[in-house]
């Protein structure tokens, strides 16, 4: 897969791309990142990229005419072109998955208030967010939304049938986890656990984790699904007044 990301900061995406799975996915040839920057296609003596809204209004947007000429020279057009904005659709597991499936994903990075409107009319095919927040720019949410398409190339990860089975629910039930010493005693390690019995730690695992994400965030579970038993443990503990504060 080649990504491009346009970006007014190239320099934020070296260390990330140059670390752990993204590092190795780059050395494997898996996948490739550029990054370009709009100024290169500046025409001024400043290189300027921003102007104010037409109309009035506070802040700048990313002005169009750059940013066109850089499609153009980068023939960015052939990729599957994404402006990364908090309007978007939502970015879940399933929409990474189709996005893996693409041969080339253009991010576009945005600053400032955001961009020329006619940039996301004529130049981009999806928007896309990251999240129900604001942030500075589109950089961070771009590195996000790479790390969760690329995990799911084939082999980029060393179980790639497991990465491609991950799901929301299992994320969002993240149960508690212990590493396995060579004595268990005189450590404060659930009985369950030492038991032997693997169907009873993964319910005991899964219950736990219910439990978490009950306290923690209950909204979630109207998105998990549930058995019986496992409803039932919910009413009871709201029974017991265990909603999360």
């Amino acid at each position: 897969m080649k990504i491009d990301v346009v970006t007014l900061f190239p320099g934020f995406f070296a260390s990330p791309l140059a670390t752990s799975m993204m590092a190795r996915a780059i050395d494997r040839a898996l996948v490739a990142v550029e990054t370009h920057d709009p100024r290169a296609c500046a025409t001024d003596k400043h290189c300027t990229v921003d102007g104010e809204p037409y109309g009035g209004g506070g802040g700048m947007v990313l002005k169009p005419e750059p940013v066109h000429e850089l499609w153009q020279d980068r023939d960015l057009h052939a990729g599957h072109c994404i402006y990364l904005t908090a309007d978007g659709q939502p970015l879940d597991q399933a929409l990474a998955v189709e996005l893996s499936l693409k041969k080339q994903l253009v991010l576009l990075c945005g600053h400032y208030k955001g961009v020329d409107e006619r940039i996301r009319t004529e130049l981009i095919d999806q928007e896309i967010s990251v999240g129900d927040y604001v942030l500075t720019g589109g950089e961070p949410a771009a590195l996000v939304l790479i790390d969760a398409v690329v995990r799911l190339i084939p082999g980029v990860l060393g179980n790639f049938s497991s990465a491609l089975g991950d799901s929301f629910q299992e994320a969002v039930l993240d149960c508690p986890w212990y590493t396995r010493p060579a004595d268990f005693r005189g450590l404060n390690v659930p009985e369950v656990l030492l038991s032997g019995n693997h169907a009873s730690v993964e319910r005991w695992r899964r219950h736990q984790a219910l439990r978490r994400t009950f306290e923690r965030r209950p909204d979630l579970l109207e998105r998990i699904e549930l058995d019986e038993e496992e409803r039932q443990l919910i009413a009871d503990w709201h029974k017991q007044g265990l909603e999360a504060p």
